[in-house]
């Protein structure tokens, strides 16, 4: 493994502790309050004015740099497994919210872990972006059809809302890769897209948070995350593997993605009187459950 790819592996480890930690801090904060009702425009409004929020973004910002980092080092299916650890430290750091784990859910992170090591060996170096029109319009057009989406966040359930996080922070991390030198129109279109792209993640998934416990709102985003921006760095974008290990990078990848979603069943907070599917929110933390009085 090259030096660039260690430092790549290194940044990308070091977001994913961001992001784990972040989310429930994110969790923690929405359930606070009620930020995440009505508009964009009013959940930003709520957000700004929450000191939990702004320490969240803070987080999430000093992770992207590092995930950036990882992208433009790693291929992008290296770089977003890499950030599936994030799971892990969420699923631990979520007991803080005294949310259960079973044995189930430890195997999954479990898998989750040994799948990144298989994916780490069998990766091989990552494509050269190339940031043509074409590029930036369809990113835009991503970025339409997910606001769109994110419209009907109040009629869906956490994990769906994840989904589209998910799907948010991929567009993020395929627009990442398509920044760069030399500077032209479309490479400017692309960065302007990151943001965005960022902003309706944060929006859907803090949604989303309110809805489900931790694990069940996250395990969704990070197989969209990793997922998409995986199968485009390949088929689109030059990503390669190490000759002859394209099926140990396979089976690495595929028990990532698996072990994510594994979480995403039956994870229950203790006071949770609701199915994960449900589209009401979340119990509040702290409060107990009338069946339980």
């Amino acid at each position: 493994m090259t030096t660039e790819a260690v430092a790549g592996l290194a940044a990308a480890l070091l977001a994913a502790v961001l992001f784990g930690l972040g989310a429930v801090a994110q969790a923690h904060a929405v359930r606070r309050g009620d930020l995440t009702s009505g508009s964009l425009a009013g959940f930003v409004s709520s957000s700004v004015r929450d000191p939990w929020t702004m320490a969240v973004v803070a987080s999430y910002l000093v992770g992207f740099l590092l995930h950036a980092v990882s992208i433009w080092l790693l291929p992008l299916y290296l770089a977003q497994a890499t950030i599936a650890m994030s799971l892990p430290v969420t699923a631990l750091s979520s007991r803080l919210l005294r949310e259960r784990l079973t044995l189930r859910h430890w195997s999954a992170i479990g898998a989750v872990t040994a799948g990144l090591v298989l994916l780490a060996l069998g990766s091989g170096t990552a494509g050269d972006a190339v940031t043509d029109a074409w590029f930036a319009v369809t990113l835009w057009a991503a970025v339409l059809l997910l606001a769109l989406a994110a419209r009907w966040g109040s009629r869906l359930a956490g994990g769906t809302l994840g989904t589209l996080a998910g799907l948010g922070y991929a567009g993020s991390a395929i627009a990442v890769r398509g920044v760069g030198t030399p500077f032209s129109a479309p490479v400017v279109v692309a960065a302007l897209a990151v943001p965005v792209f960022g902003l309706l993640a944060f929006w859907t998934y803090s949604m989303g948070l309110e809805r489900a416990p931790v694990s069940v709102a996250t395990a969704p985003m990070i197989v969209g995350q990793t997922g998409v921006p995986a199968i485009v760095g390949l088929a689109l974008l030059g990503d390669g593997l190490r000759d002859g290990w394209w099926p140990a990078a396979l089976a690495g990848f595929a028990m990532s993605i698996l072990g994510a979603i594994a979480l995403i069943r039956d994870v229950r907070g203790p006071d949770a009187s609701e199915s994960p599917s449900s589209t009401g929110p979340a119990p509040r933390p702290g409060r107990r459950s009338r069946r339980s009085a």
